[in-house]
C-alpha cells in the first residue's frame, strides 16, 4: 500500500551519533578496552521494556525528580535503545570540543545488572583513537545524532582516514531487502503497462520528470522506482535533494564556503553522489531532486547541462569545473529523477534546454487503480468510501475548469497510510477541513461561488 514517501521500512541506512563515554569521558579507556559504550541511569532498569518515550519520561521523572525535566537524558536513553543499531557510527567526544574516538556499532542494546553506574550498553567495534579538537563546539548532551550534519560528519570522518577503510572491511553488512518490480506495483498505485514503459525511458534517457498534481505520490513513487530498478532497498545508493529559490551551483557542484582561516572550496551534494557511483560501476545510483522547478536551473547544473545527457555520460565526455578546474564527468549508471508539481503556478515553466533532457512521466490520481480499489474495500468504511466519491466527482469539476485542468487534481495519497482503527470520522473531516478546503481557496481565489459549491459537497459527504 502507498505510504509516507520518507523513511522507508526495510532501508538499511548508516546513522552518525556524537557520544560522551561518561563525565569528561572519564569512561573512555575502560569502554575501550572492553568493546562496548553505554549510558548511565541505572535506576531505570533495564530499558528495552519500555514501550514509548512518554514511559521512560514518567520513570526517569520518579526516579530523579531533582534533576529537572531531563529532557536530553529521556531522548538519549529511547535512542540508544530503539534507534541506534548494528552499523552506526560513534564518534566519542570529550567536553564540546574534543573528538577522541571512532566505533562502529556492531551489537543491540543490552542490560548488565552488574554494570554499577553504566549498566546499559551496546558492543562496539571502536576503529579508531586519538585526540582531535575541532574549532566549533559541539552539544553538551550524552548522545546526539549528528547524520544531518554532512559537514561535520565529512570532516570527523577525515580525522580517522586511515583506519577507516580497514575497520569497515571486516564489519559484517546486513542483507539488503529484496525489491522488485512486483512489490512497486503492490504498494504505489500504477499498473505494469505504465511502470514498464517508466522504467524503460529512464533506462534510456538516465533523466526523467515525474509531474503531476499535488497528492499524486511523486516522491514515494520516485524512491521505489530507483528500489525497483536496483532490485534491493539500497538507500546508500539513493540521494533525495529539494531545490528551492536559494539553491545554487556552489550546492549542488562545488563552491567556496567560510571556514576557520577564510575560505575553503567545499564539494556539493552531486559531485560527491557521482564520485560515489564512478566508483561502484557494476551498480545503479540514483539522484532524485525535489520541487525541480523551483530553483534557477541554469545556475545549479551550470555545465552539467551537457554532461546529464544520456550519450555524454562516461570518462570520454569531461568539462572542466567551475572554481576546482578539475575534469569531471557524470558516471553511466548515474540516474536523476525529478519532480515537479503541476499545480504551483507562482513557478514558471522549466528552461527548454533542460526540458530536452529530460522525458516527462504524468502521474496521475488513482482512484481508479486496482491498488486502491483493493484499499478502499480493505477499509470497508462508508464515509470514507462517499468522500472519495465526491472528490472523484471534484476531479472532473477541475479537469473542465479553463483556468485549472487535469494538472489540478486532487491526488489519492491524502487518502492513504489509513487501516480500520485510523479511519475515523475525525481523521476524514480533519482532510477536507485542513487539506482539501485550503487547496480549493487557492485554486477558485477569485470565485468564492465555487469554493463554497464545493466546501459544502465535500462536508456533506461525511454526514
Amino acid at each position: 500500500m502507498q505510504g509516507a514517501a520518507l523513511g522507508d521500512d526495510g532501508v538499511q541506512t548508516v546513522r552518525y551519533w556524537l557520544y560522551a563515554p561518561g563525565e569528561d569521558a572519564s569512561m573512555w579507556e575502560e569502554f575501550y578496552e572492553r568493546g562496548v559504550m553505554g549510558l548511565g541511569s541505572a535506576a531505570l532498569g533495564d530499558l528495552s521494556v519500555y514501550t514509548s518515550k512518554q514511559e521512560v519520561r514518567e520513570r526517569m521523572l520518579e526516579v530523579y525528580p531533582d534533576y529537572g525535566r531531563q529532557t536530553n537524558d529521556i531522548l538519549a536513553a529511547w535512542q540508544f535503545t530503539k534507534e541506534m543499531k548494528p552499523g552506526d557510527i560513534i564518534f566519542a567526544k570529550r567536553g564540546t570540543k574534543e573528538i577522541i574516538g571512532r566505533g562502529i556499532v556492531t551489537g543491540e542494546y543490552f542490560y548488565d545488572s552488574d554494570g554499577d553506574r553504566f549498566p546499559h550498553l551496546r558492543h562496539v567495534r571502536w576503529t579508531g583513537k586519538g585526540c582531535w579538537s575541532l574549532d566549533k563546539p559541539f552539544a553538551r548532551k550524552t548522545l546526539t545524532e549528528v547524520s544531518d550534519y554532512t559537514d561535520f560528519v565529512g570532516g570527523v570522518e577525515a580525522l580517522f582516514e586511515e583506519s577507516t577503510e580497514a575497520a569497515e572491511s571486516v564489519v559484517p553488512s546486513e542483507p539488503l531487502t529484496e525489491y522488485s518490480a512486483r512489490h512497486f506495483l503492490d504498494e504505489v498505485f500504477m499498473d505494469e503497462g505504465r511502470y514498464g514503459a517508466t522504467v524503460g525511458v529512464l533506462r534510456a534517457k538516465k533523466n526523467i520528470i515525474l509531474q503531476g498534481a499535488p497528492g499524486v505520490g511523486k516522491t514515494f513513487a520516485a524512491k521505489r522506482l530507483a528500489y525497483s530498478m536496483m532490485g534491493v532497498k539500497d538507500a546508500s545508493r539513493v540521494m533525495l535533494v529539494q531545490f528551492h529559490q536559494s539553491y545554487s551551483y556552489e550546492d549542488f557542484i562545488e563552491g567556496y564556503r567560510p571556514s576557520g582561516e577564510g575560505f575553503e572550496l567545499v564539494k556539493g551534494a552531486f559531485y560527491s553522489f557521482c564520485k560515489k557511483a564512478a566508483d561502484d560501476e557494476e551498480n545503479d545510483y540514483f539522484f532524485i531532486i525535489d520541487e525541480i522547478n523551483r530553483g534557477n536551473l541554469s545556475k545549479i547544473f551550470g555545465e552539467l547541462f551537457m554532461l546529464i545527457e544520456s550519450d555524454k555520460r562516461g570518462p570520454k565526455n569531461k568539462l572542466q569545473l567551475l572554481y576546482s578546474r578539475e575534469l569531471f564527468y557524470v558516471p553511466r549508471n548515474v540516474y536523476i529523477i525529478g519532480m515537479m508539481n503541476t499545480a504551483d503556478r507562482s513557478l514558471a515553466m522549466l528552461d527548454y534546454a533542460l526540458r530536452r533532457r529530460f522525458a516527462f512521466v504524468e502521474l496521475r490520481p488513482a482512484f481508479d487503480s486496482d491498488g486502491f480499489c483493493a484499499y478502499r474495500a480493505g477499509l470497508g468504511h462508508t464515509l470514507f468510501e462517499a468522500l472519495v466519491r465526491e472528490v472523484e466527482s471534484l476531479n472532473r469539476a477541475i479537469i473542465k475548469d479553463e483556468s485549472l485542468g487535469e494538472g489540478f487534481c486532487i491526488g489519492h495519497s491524502y487518502f492513504c497510510n489509513m487501516d480500520a482503527d485510523t479511519c475515523t470520522d475525525a481523521a476524514l473531516a480533519s482532510i477536507v477541513e485542513y487539506e482539501l478546503i485550503p487547496m480549493l481557496k487557492e485554486y477558485w481565489f477569485d470565485e468564492p461561488g465555487k469554493i463554497r459549491e464545493w466546501s459544502d459537497r465535500l462536508r456533506r459527504s461525511l454526514r
